[in-house]
């Protein structure tokens, strides 16, 4: 397997160099939360570019092989991870299906897209991890049908204390291709950023909550 360290920073150079990770310190972006954030990660763009595309398709599959080994189902969190575990799931010859937020208030009522059965092991497909929330809302969704979870995958993490809480509290093994801090880094060294903008970014990634209402 490639040098982990190594391949963090090639991801991130190439979110960076898509603009699909994009910082700003002086007017922050605003989540769906409310609270506001000096970086906005935004994957999806990687799939228009076939180089980068395939590159971390790869690497979802060689962190699969190390980490979680043969899985019966590859299932992707809806909308970010569909696309992303799909491509997983060609790769490895897998079935695939994919996790609604919740369930469907018309049709099927379902909130799993696909055929899955109960005891069917699955690695779970993410795009990006913010607070875990609706990543594990996933996991759970396929718990309840009786599936073994074997762990997630996800591009980027942006390595906040209540994600770490909550996979571990749901007992869920977590594994990403790159990171804030390797981010952070690359962009840095490739003057994304300077020295003050560091700064706040540290600042943000301390303390989420706070940096927000600062600015509000």
């Amino acid at each position: 397997m490639k040098n982990l360290n190594e391949t963090a920073a090639r991801t991130a150079a190439f979110l960076l160099q898509v603009k699909a990770v994009k910082l700003n310190n002086e007017n922050p972006f605003t989540w769906a939360s409310g609270r506001k954030s000096p970086i906005y990660c935004d994957n999806r763009i990687t799939l228009s570019y076939p180089e980068i595309r395939t590159f971390i398709r790869q690497r979802y599959v060689d962190i699969i092989n190390e980490y979680f080994g043969d899985a019966d189902v590859i299932a992707g969190v809806a909308t970010g991870g569909i696309a992303q575990g799909a491509l997983v799931a060609q790769e490895l010859g897998k079935p695939f299906v994919y996790v609604r937020s919740e369930a469907k208030s018309h049709g099927l009522t379902n909130q799993i897209e696909g055929e899955i059965h109960e005891g069917q092991t699955v690695v779970v497909i993410e795009d990006l991890v913010s607070t875990g929330k609706s990543s594990l809302i996933a996991v759970n969704a396929l718990r309840e049908k009786g599936c073994i979870v074997k762990g997630m995958v996800a591009i980027f993490t942006y390595g906040l204390a209540v994600a770490d809480k909550n996979f571990a509290d749901a007992d869920v093994e977590l594994h990403t291709i790159t990171n804030y801090d390797t981010l952070v880094q690359v962009a840095k060294e490739e003057d994304y950023v300077s020295e003050s903008d560091m700064h706040s970014l540290a600042e943000w990634r301390k303390n989420p909550e706070k940096w927000s209402d600062d600015r509000m």
